[in-house]
């Protein structure tokens, strides 16, 4: 029989027969996975390679991409402003607000690559531009993916590589360290995530980012001394900011407002619009008849769409063995995308109860603000259409109601109408609209307002080439009120002749905005303005 030493050499021989058989079948696999794996990576190597092979031709859109800043339209203001935040030896974040395809993305890489030349800045040759979409920008708050502020991959989780077999988490730099030394460009920033901005504010405060994982431990000597310096002083984040948004600044959060300066870009003109069609035309190598840009100025009010109706037309030229752009190419491309003549603002035709206001939209932009008023006999009742009636305002822990300020200023014109013109308006009823679609709220609107109503209780007609802005007191006077270049450079888009502004804001650069300027400093000069100079042209036609 068998003794158990027997037994036991046995079994080890067994054993170590088995071992020996299950790691050469290992190897066997492992070379064999390695072998398919090296010819599976050639095949895609290869396939790779043929992709980037092949080329279409350069996109119009791309031709056209401004390569410096003097190929910019229509934003010298803003140009200069983020010039004077960005180009110094100390540059600012900053947010630039403006409607969509206007420069802001170009603009800002073009200044980035100009303060990389300058002796003075702090950006190096090599200062990264880093664009992110913030509409679009997703987080996990577990930091297991965070392409914005960085993220860990811990042990347990696929990505973590030779880190997760030795149990250490692994960190993923995000675009705040990426644009480290750089601008971080984040489109539509305001459409951020509330809790992604609120990281966001830190970095700028610290220029790092701090990363957390339950997985690290600062006593634990297996994890590499990168690591531990990753999580003890965390990835380096000295960058500035540049926003962008075609929001207003009411939208933004003033916590990011307050760290950044503000710079506004314009909304193109029909004859900026003409010139980027031209200079599209040019670069896509087609010649045009005279009229195309005006054609394509009718369909298009921002430099994106313009390049893009164009090279739809220039393909139709092609197509009809042309290399010569007509008038019926855009056409045929508007109807194509079945777009609609841009709506371009105009004055109101005038007359009793008409008149032309100044306001500033959402966007930072100036817009002629039309204003009209009928009264009949009555009992006093007042009666508006086209306002912000009310808004909540949100005051810490409570809530208030505000009436409408256009409102305000209608009860004030009422107030200035019985007192200074002596017109006992208890006896007639007002109804006064604002036309358009636009939500009005804010005091400018004011002198606008008594105009309209003076006109209709006197049956006096107010200029249809005159213009007016201005916040009216319940004594007469006529008030400061903001926007006014943006304002002006809408009268004068518009084809106003006149325009009346208050005093207390008048600067003579304003007379290049208008062929006349009237600095009123009390309601009797608006009317002396408005209406008697009204009445002498009326005399001179009759």
């Amino acid at each position: 029989m068998f003794n158990l030493s027997t037994v036991l050499v046995v079994s080890q021989l067994i054993f170590s027969v088995v071992a020996i058989i299950y790691f050469v079948t290992t190897m066997k696999n492992h070379r064999s996975s390695v072998k398919t794996i090296r010819l599976s990576s050639e095949k895609e190597r290869i396939e790779l390679r043929r992709l980037r092979g092949i080329h279409l031709t350069e996109p119009l859109s791309e031709k056209a991409r401004p390569k410096a800043l003097n190929e910019i339209v229509g934003q010298e203001k803003g140009i200069e402003a983020l010039r004077a935040a960005l180009m110094g030896e100390n540059p600012q974040h900053v947010i630039i607000y403006g409607p969509p395809g206007v420069g802001k993305t170009a603009v800002s890489r073009l200044i980035l690559e100009e303060a990389k030349r300058s002796a003075d800045s702090p950006f190096k040759k090599n200062a990264p531009f880093v664009e992110m979409d913030s509409a679009i920008l997703q987080f996990d708050e577990r930091n297991i993916a965070d392409p914005l502020m960085g993220s860990v991959h811990d042990p347990i989780y696929q990505g973590a590589g030779a880190y997760g077999s030795a149990g250490v988490p692994r960190p993923k730099p995000g675009a705040v360290t990426k644009a480290h030394g750089g601008i971080l460009f984040l489109d539509e920033i305001g459409e951020l995530h509330p809790y992604q901005l609120n990281r966001l504010l830190k970095v700028l405060e610290d220029r790092k980012v701090f990363l957390n994982s339950s997985y690290y431990s600062p006593e634990d000597d297996n994890i590499p001394p990168y690591i531990h310096d990753v999580f003890q002083n965390g990835l380096p984040a000295d960058f500035r900011l540049v926003g962008a948004t075609t929001k207003s600044p009411g939208e933004i959060p003033e916590a990011l407002r307050s760290r950044c300066r503000e710079v506004f870009f314009n909304p193109l003109t029909p004859e900026q619009v003409e010139k980027i069609a031209a200079g599209s035309c040019t670069k896509a190598g087609f010649t045009y008849e005279a009229e195309v840009p005006g054609i394509a100025a009718e369909y298009c009010e921002n430099g994106r769409n313009t390049v893009n109706i164009i090279q739809t037309a220039a393909s139709v030229a092609k197509l009809d063995g042309r290399k010569n752009i007509k008038p019926e190419d855009i056409l045929k491309a508007a109807d194509f995308g079945r777009l609609a003549p841009v709506y371009r603002q105009k004055l109101c035709k005038g007359g009793v109860g008409m008149v032309n206001g100044l306001a500033v939209t959402g966007g930072g932009s100036g817009c002629v603000l039309p204003v009209e008023a009928v009264c009949k006999k009555g009992r006093g009742s007042l009666n508006i259409t086209g306002i912000v009636e009310k808004e909540e305002i949100n005051s810490g822990n409570r809530k208030m109601i505000r009436k409408g300020t256009a409102f305000a200023s209608a009860e004030n014109a009422l107030t200035v109408l019985n007192t200074i013109f002596g017109i006992d308006t208890s006896k007639y009823d007002f109804h006064i609209n604002f036309p358009g679609g636009i939500p009005v709220d804010g005091p400018s609107a004011g002198v606008a307002v008594f105009c309209a109503m003076y006109s209709a209780v006197t049956g006096k007609p107010a200029g249809d080439k005159t213009v007016m802005t201005g916040e009216l007191g319940i004594k007469g006077d006529v008030l400061p009120v903001g926007g006014i270049e943006e304002k002006l450079s809408a009268g004068k888009a518009a084809g106003a002749l006149t325009a009346v502004i208050p005093k207390g804001v008048y600067a003579e650069k304003y007379e290049t905005l208008c062929p006349e300027i009237i600095a009123a400093e009390n309601i009797t000069d608006v009317v002396d303005a408005v209406f008697k100079k009204e009445a002498e042209i009326s005399d001179k036609i009759a």
